[in-house]
């Protein structure tokens, strides 16, 4: 609908019809604005169900990152960010809140934007909605990458133990807990005489060797619990 108020011949609309005229194209921008609202929130929810799926984070998760992400469009914080970007953040977000987290790598591979576009928009869409996501615990990550690995109950016990231990020494801070997890597990699963390689934790935690090796030894040096750990911690030594 025109925006001038006269007919198709070009003559001025009396009063009565500029009023009617006013009316219609408020109603059009009404149903212009929650069609494209609806467009936008469809192509989000199918974003957050591919990426979901794809990470294996349950329903719970889905439906917090869906919750997010229409407050964020109620609210008005898409102009100048991507469907795509507010989506992942906002995934990235409900399942650090459920306690159920993936790292940032894990999900950029999964996602269709790249690692810094993810890390600020994630920052945006946390700060405007004042969200509560308390810092991800490197226990957390412990169960998924020792179901992962085949790993048993006394393995993913002793790992929890580790990085408790990390915890109470003080050498957690200021480190990923991603890489302190795949550490630990791997750390338990020597510890308990199972058999898992460097690769096989650096696979399942998409993390790399390097950082395993070097926590690996942090963790051991922090645990004076068993004796076999000064043992093993000899064994990376050589």
């Amino acid at each position: 609908i025109g925006w001038q108020n006269k007919d198709a011949y070009g003559n001025t609309l009396s009063n009565r019809q500029r009023q009617k005229m006013q009316r219609l194209r408020t109603w059009n921008e009404r149903f212009r604005t929650r069609n494209s609202k609806e467009r936008n929130l469809k192509q989000a929810l199918g974003e957050i169900d591919r990426m979901a799926s794809a990470l294996g984070l349950p329903k719970n998760v889905r439906e917090t990152a869906s919750v997010i992400y229409r407050r964020a469009l109620e609210e008005d914080l898409l102009p100048g960010r991507s469907i795509e970007g507010v989506a992942t953040a906002s995934l990235y977000a409900a399942a650090r809140q459920a306690g159920t987290p993936r790292s940032l790598d894990e999900i950029v591979q999964v996602s269709r934007i790249d690692r810094m576009e993810l890390t600020r928009t994630y920052r945006y869409v946390i700060r405007e909605l004042d969200l509560e996501v308390q810092p991800a615990d490197p226990e957390s990550y412990v169960p998924r990458f020792a179901s992962d690995l085949e790993l048993s109950d006394e393995a993913e016990h002793r790992a929890r133990e580790l990085l408790s231990n990390a915890k109470q020494s003080g050498i957690h801070s200021g480190k990923s807990p991603v890489g302190l997890a795949a550490a630990a597990v791997y750390a338990a699963a020597l510890l308990t005489n199972e058999k898992v390689t460097q690769a096989e934790v650096s696979e399942v935690a998409n993390i790399s060797e390097v950082t395993i090796r070097n926590r690996y030894k942090e963790l051991l040096q922090a645990d004076d619990t068993s004796p076999a750990a000064g043992a093993a911690s000899a064994e990376v030594a050589d």
